[in-house]
């Protein structure tokens, strides 16, 4: 009986393992005029069937058809008659109102992807682009500026024009040609900025796909530059507690009554620093000094800031330095390397309270990584002065040693010596 089932479960395998390949060899043979001519052709209307491959809407089952009409079967004019429904290329003023012929269709998209959005044209009728689009301006950007045309791959990939590690130099292709966006009045520094800043060097260096880049605070397809009023709600969607802070110190009013936008004032925005302490006080890195002059409240909260942050820092690294000793000289400190990463967090909580401008809410934190930075600090002390003890102990040990050994030989040589 069961080698009857074994049997039939072996022909129903191999059954349908000739189906797969019969039906992979239909597909490859399914005829396409599109890719016969245009692989033949030079750029840009060189399209090749490998290329067109890569594209996921070929992935997903689309043709050329799809996009360009026609009738990619036939290899004859009928290909390109308009009973064939053919439009041939499309011009850039009607590309978005394509795209968005499938990707607004809820109903259509949910079968290929049910996760994508289907706002993206509305988005983009809202965006700069759009409206600018909309007005008859041919440069500004489309969705095929964007993501390309036949090699159209999903945002997750690594080759896609889209990818976090690619969209800076994607909208750097305009955005940073001064002939190009001539007449925008606006800067074509963007992109260099952005790659000398702490965003650019978590996103690539360190390979956080999550820092920001272009799109994360100009939005993708409803792109717009944050206006000056906004610009710290575009920021505080990373930097929720430093927002916080903001929204209630000083600096809050006085920003709006100069018409200073909040974060980007002291930060900049494109080409953002990695912050340091330099930043505060009075030094020549200092930038609080850009508005604030010696005498004034802002001035003096400021140096007493720095003062309390540079003395938990120094408090910090004085623990770490004799913990790190202390286990080095294979002392057991453990636990108190523990509470040193308490201290270190209160160093950090201290450099996210300076948005508060306040010294007092400042000096919170501070002291409590004072606290704990003075007693592990005496703890890698004790640590040392026990080691300290033991060395004295096991050189006293090896001197007892010594002695006993040498005086044992003394004794020996003594008996050698008595006569018989």
């Amino acid at each position: 009986m069961d080698t009857s089932r074994n049997k039939y479960a072996m022909r129903l395998l191999w059954s349908l393992l000739a189906a797969l390949l019969l039906g992979s060899v239909a597909r490859a043979q399914t005829p396409n005029s599109c890719l016969d001519c245009h692989s033949a052709l030079d750029p840009p209307y060189k399209v090749t069937g490998e290329q067109f491959s890569q594209d996921i809407h070929a992935q997903k089952g689309l043709t050329c058809a799809s996009c360009h009409g026609g009738d990619p079967s036939k290899d004859d004019q009928d290909a390109m008659s308009k009973q064939a429904g053919f439009r041939g290329k499309i011009a850039r003023k009607d590309v978005p109102a394509l795209c968005g012929r499938c990707h607004s269709d809820g109903a259509y998209m949910r079968q290929y992807n049910p996760s994508l959005r289907t706002d993206q044209f509305a988005q983009y009728l809202t965006s700069v682009h759009g409206k600018l689009r909309a007005k008859g301006d041919e440069k500004v950007a489309v969705c095929t500026d964007c993501h390309g045309v036949h090699d159209l791959r999903p945002a997750n990939d690594t080759r896609s024009k889209v990818h976090p590690l690619n969209i800076a130099q994607t909208c750097a292709r305009c955005h940073a040609d001064a002939v190009y966006m001539k007449g925008y009045s606006i800067p074509t520094d963007q992109f260099a900025g952005y790659s000398a800043s702490v965003h650019h060097e978590a996103l690539t260096v360190r390979g956080d796909l999550s820092a920001p880049t272009c799109t994360t605070c100009h939005g993708n397809h409803g792109a717009a530059p944050p206006g000056v009023s906004t610009v710290q709600n575009v920021c505080s969607t990373c930097h929720v507690f430093q927002a916080q802070l903001f929204e209630s110190s000083p600096h809050k009013a006085a920003f709006e009554s100069a018409s200073l936008p909040g974060c980007v004032t002291c930060h900049s925005n494109h080409r953002i620093a990695h912050p340091t302490d330099a930043m505060l006080g009075t030094g020549a890195q200092s930038i609080c000094t850009n508005c604030h002059t010696e005498g004034d409240a802002g001035y003096q909260a400021a140096t007493q800031i720095a003062q309390q942050l540079d003395r938990l820092d120094t408090s910090v690294k004085g623990a770490n330095e004799i913990l790190d000793r202390a286990e080095s000289a294979g002392m057991e400190v453990s636990d108190a390397q523990l509470e040193q990463d308490q201290a270190r967090d209160s160093l950090t909580k201290s450099r996210v309270a300076i948005h508060s401008a306040n010294p007092a809410r400042v000096q919170q934190d501070v002291d409590a990584g004072l606290q704990i930075a003075t007693k592990t600090h005496q703890e890698g002390a004790s640590a040392l002065k026990e080691r300290d003890y033991r060395r004295k102990g096991l050189a006293w040990s090896l001197l007892a040693i010594v002695a006993v050994v040498i005086g044992l030989r003394l004794y020996v040589r003594q008996i050698e010596r008595r006569p018989s």
